[in-house]
């Protein structure tokens, strides 16, 4: 037992030592250090200066939740007790907040966006989306340097496409600059929910404050236009066949009344049994028809409350405004991880890799001599 502890201090002692050992070899080449860590933290401005600005608008959503008194939200109830997830909410709808953020990149809501006109913040012009994500983006100087040669190959293999000035977005089948503005989009314009509370968290990335906060604006309004068209599309559908029943209906009664009155004064102070039972009959098919014209105009208003009780209706919590500082880049971490990597590549130089280089210098040297002997 004693042996062990005196092997196990030992092995401590050594590994002490040959951490002073490294420290010293690091000290004594501190002016090298010093010169790759100022490199490094010039590389690392350079970089940071040449990421163009980026500024984020956040929005907060709280949607409205809908219970049910249908199994599937007792279900839903009995889930949540033992700590699980249904993953929808307790109503019947299949568009609940998990599934916002794949709404929100959905090609159909990304070309949406296309023609949405946004005004800049240094000049007050006006693009539209695609036109300002084309023409006004700008990219670090690297990106183009890595990008010449598959331009130079798209130059080469690709035919030249006539623009179409009559040309409609087509989601089934986009061009290549429409599948690349989508891509584009569906990074700058992202979406995520809270499993706890639902809210949802919007956030548009754009290189001009007042462009993202425009859009993000935008991008809330179109989302609860489309979550608004989905939960009422069947109520909305009921109205439309209510409301051509009641037209009908009362075109019906109508022509049924009218025929009433001109029978009336047509034979106004006859007193045949025939007569009187004609009246009787197109008195009765008038109240018919005002009965049937009636009943529809109450399912009309039935189906208008319908689809105003399943509108929903959306809490912002957080609005959208113009940010004033720029999310990216973060000049001061790019700084300090340039700074850090050219002292880890200095260190690993001065350790490692300058003593294997002398090493095999010596071991060449040596096979030299024995060769020449």
């Amino acid at each position: 037992m004693q042996q062990e502890q005196d092997f196990r201090q030992q092995d401590s002692d050594e590994k002490e030592i040959d951490l002073l050992e490294l420290a010293s070899k690091l000290w004594a080449q501190r002016k090298k250090i010093i010169i790759w860590c100022v490199c490094g933290a010039i590389l690392g401005l350079i970089i940071a200066f040449s990421i163009p600005r980026e500024y984020t608008t956040t929005v907060k959503l709280a949607p409205e939740i809908s219970d049910s008194k249908s199994s599937a939200g007792n279900l839903g109830a009995l889930a949540s007790m033992a700590g699980l997830s249904t993953g929808a909410s307790a109503g019947a709808d299949a568009v609940y907040p998990q599934l916002y953020p794949d709404v929100v990149s959905s090609v159909p809501f990304a070309t949406s966006l296309f023609d949405v006109v946004v005004t800049t913040n240094k000049d007050g012009e006006k693009f539209t989306v695609a036109q300002y994500l084309e023409d006004e983006t700008k990219s670090p100087w690297w990106s183009f340097i890595l990008g010449l040669p598959g331009k130079i190959i798209g130059l080469v293999t690709s035919k030249d496409e006539e623009e179409d000035p009559n040309h409609k977005i087509d989601n089934f089948r986009l061009t290549k600059q429409e599948d690349k503005l989508v891509k584009t989009l569906t990074e700058r314009v992202t979406a995520s929910v809270d499993q706890k509370t639902n809210v949802i968290t919007i956030n548009v990335k754009m290189q001009d404050p007042l462009v993202s906060a425009e859009l993000a604006d935008t991008v809330v309004a179109h989302l609860s236009e489309y979550i608004t068209d989905y939960r009422t599309n069947k109520a909305r559908k009921d109205l439309a066949y209510a409301e051509a029943l009641n037209e009908q209906a009362r075109a019906d009664y109508y022509k049924a009344q009218q025929a009433y009155a001109d029978y009336l004064d047509r034979n106004q102070g006859l007193a045949f049994r025939s007569a009187q039972t004609v009246s009787e009959r197109l008195q009765n098919e008038a109240s018919l028809a005002f009965g049937l014209y009636n009943q529809t105009a109450q399912q009309v208003q039935k189906y208008q409350a319908k689809v105003q009780e399943t509108t929903p209706v959306y809490t912002i919590v957080n609005p959208p405004t113009v940010p004033i500082n720029p999310s990216a880049p973060r000049k001061a971490l790019i700084l300090i991880g340039f700074t850090f990597l050219a002292f880890v590549a200095c260190a690993a130089w001065i350790l490692f890799l300058s003593p294997m280089l002398e090493e095999y210098k010596v071991k060449s040297a040596q096979i030299a001599n024995d060769n020449n002997k």
